[in-house]
């Protein structure tokens, strides 16, 4: 690409234009995934590729973008997300992301139930769809404060009906998603707002995929770390049993397996100066031990009719847009495979280009690496709910930042 930028260059022009570019200054070709340090290019050629971005593209990213998104591939997908965002300057285009396992807590959303009449009635309306499967009050158990939500065959439901009462809160008060994203179990509620699937199909999977977890045997875990994928993969090259279960950024990745194994590939990382902390789960989500349970789940789903995703659905499975029915074979891959967040997120921010992202859950847990991913000039991030106190007045402020509820301008 030369001369003056197309109106609208995605992704691949974005690639090729900056593949030439960063080749002239390194003397050589450089791979799409070669780190910025391996380039072999000074200061001054680092500054004067800044320079060039600008002066074909406009003031696009903040020079600290570039430590960033320090690949050819990550930096052309931050220049298309920024670029679209500046042509589409004025629009609120808000993505969806759907909270997984490790956001719940005893009384979660207490305040927004207490307060929120439409709140309310969309929990209600999941706690009736899932109560069939679960067989007693969801809704009782997300706000009762009960020690019990960490058990998966209830976490699961719970983090699911939460999310869904949340969601279709902000849309009943005019919110419509440009694009939908979840983390584990969120990619069911994203699914429903998508309209692939149904409320009551989608509850019964969830609650089918929280039972048969539950009673797998027990000793597996999970652990979040500060480490590269491959820094990750090298501590746990010793541990057979112990696989890549979330890659959610750059530096951040969550290894699956059982305890005793984490604990070793703790220590291992420990010494190389890497940090790491284990989730509140039991069992290793993620990951090839989940696989005893994957027949008896793929026959319970059997007949659930998965449709195509009516808006943009990004695949943690997949790592992209899923344009596919989501099918029985999909929530049954998704059991083992490794969540591929980071990959999903950011080729939705360089896609869809969202002037706003609203995390959709009990509590942000995802939200700072969306920050960090869409960099100082990216999307505003939004939480839908930061807690137990968060209530009527904490959602207006985010209603008011989408443009949506009854203030908004017509």
């Amino acid at each position: 690409m030369s001369g003056k930028a197309p109106g609208g260059p995605d992704e691949r022009e974005f690639a090729s234009w900056l593949a030439g570019r960063v080749a002239r200054y390194a003397g050589r070709e450089v791979g799409d995934d070669e780190d910025l340090s391996a380039w072999g290019i000074d200061s001054v050629s680092v500054l004067s590729l800044c320079g060039d971005i600008e002066e074909q593209f406009g003031p696009l990213f903040d020079f600290a973008d570039l430590w960033a998104h320090p690949t050819v591939r990550d930096l052309a997908r931050h220049l298309a997300m920024r670029y679209g965002m500046r042509r589409n300057s004025g629009l609120v285009r808000a993505a969806f992301v759907f909270t997984g396992q490790g956001a719940q807590h005893p009384g979660m959303t207490s305040g927004m139930h207490r307060e929120l009449t439409a709140y309310r009635r969309h929990l209600g309306a999941a706690d009736e769809a899932i109560a069939p499967y679960l067989g007693r009050s969801v809704a009782e158990l997300v706000l009762g404060g009960d020690d019990r939500v960490h058990q998966t065959a209830l976490t699961q439901p719970a983090l699911f009906a939460v999310g869904y009462a949340l969601a279709m809160t902000l849309m009943e008060e005019g919110v419509r998603p440009v694009a939908v994203l979840g983390h584990g179990t969120g990619e069911l509620v994203a699914a429903v707002v998508a309209g692939a699937l149904s409320l009551d199909d989608a509850t019964r999977l969830v609650c089918a995929r929280g039972a048969f977890m539950q009673y797998l045997p027990s000793g597996g875990g999970m652990m979040a770390t500060c480490a590269s994928p491959f820094e990750a993969a090298d501590a746990a090259a010793g541990e057979p049993q112990v696989t890549i279960g979330a890659v959610n950024a750059a530096r951040a990745t969550v290894l699956s397996g059982p305890v005793e194994g984490l604990e070793r590939v703790r220590e291992r990382l420990a010494e190389i100066g890497i940090a790491s902390t284990f989730l509140q789960v039991r069992h290793a989500f993620q990951s090839p031990l989940m696989e005893p349970m994957a027949p008896r789940f793929e026959a319970a789903a059997r007949h659930v009719p998965g449709g195509r995703p009516e808006l943009p659905y990004y695949s943690t499975v997949y790592g992209r847009e899923y344009d596919e029915p989501l099918t029985t074979a999909y929530w049954t891959a998704q059991l083992t495979t490794p969540v591929r967040f980071a990959d999903a997120a950011r080729r939705m921010l360089a896609r869809e280009a969202p002037s706003h992202v609203v995390e959709i859950g009990p509590r942000a847990v995802l939200t700072p690496f969306l920050r960090r991913m869409a960099g100082a000039r990216g999307p505003v991030c939004l939480t839908a709910c930061r807690g137990p106190e968060s209530d009527a007045v904490h959602l207006a402020g985010v209603l008011s930042k989408l443009d949506a509820g009854p203030l908004a301008e017509r």
